[in-house]
Order: structure tokens, then sequence, then C-alpha cells
């Protein structure tokens, strides 16, 4: 699991570094990035990425079932590649986002290793009915 952990560090500390950016300095977060006209949408997209960035951080010390971790690593890698491919082919961001969708292509590539390396120890929790006692 070594490759997990060393993943939850990476893609969280990355989460966690450009969500906080465009947040705390925006004109030289749009030096990189391009001009944008919707300044609030982009601090809004950074503010949700820190739940997200804390929570894969959270897997490192909390012991628990590791397959959310699967789904948020995975999913928010897969979204965020989308859109950093599909916007700028279009021309409607600048290219610099497709060097942040190769990364998330990487993390993606990363979680499905590991999925399919570690698939034979996750096993279905057996279900616990929910008993409401008054």
């Amino acid at each position: 699991m070594k490759v997990f952990r060393s993943l939850l560090w990476i893609q969280g500390l990355y989460i966690l570094i450009i969500a906080i950016w465009p947040l705390v300095h925006i004109d030289s977060f749009m030096k990189v990035t391009g001009y944008k006209t919707d300044i609030w949408l982009v601090k809004t997209v950074g503010a949700l990425g820190i739940p997200v960035a804390l929570t894969l951080l959270s897997y490192l010390f909390i012991r628990t079932d590791s397959r959310p971790a699967f789904v948020l690593g995975g999913s928010t890698a897969l979204a965020f590649a989308f859109v950093d491919f599909y916007y700028p082919l279009r021309d409607v961001i600048s290219d610099i986002y497709i060097v942040d969708g190769w990364v998330q292509v990487l993390f993606l590539l990363t979680w499905i290793y590991i999925f399919v390396r570690e698939y034979h120890k996750f096993k279905a929790p057996s279900p616990t009915p929910f008993i409401h006692t008054e």
C-alpha cells in the first residue's frame, strides 16, 4: 500500500495547492492560467477543492475502509482531466490547463493500477441494518 499512501500525499497536496492558490493570490494565478472574467467561479472551484484535498489526506491518518478514497481520488482526477482537455481544445480556457490534464490522467491511471493490483483485498462489508431505538 506504499503506492496508495504516496498517491494520497501527492494528489492531496497537489489539489490543496491548486485550490488555495486562486483564493490567496488571484493575480498570479491568472498570470499562469490566463485572464478570467468570472473570478467568483475560479474561487468557488478552489474552495470546493479544499475539502476534496483534505479528505484524501485524511486517509493517511485515519484507518478505515479505503474504497471511498478510490472513488474520490479517481473521480476527481477524471472530472478535472475532462475539463482540462475539453475546454482548452475549444479555446474557452488557456492551453496551460492541458498540462494539468496530463497530471490528472497520471493520477487516474495510478488509482486504476492500485485498484487492479489490490482488488482481491476489497470485500464488501456485511450489511448492518439501521436499528432505531427510542
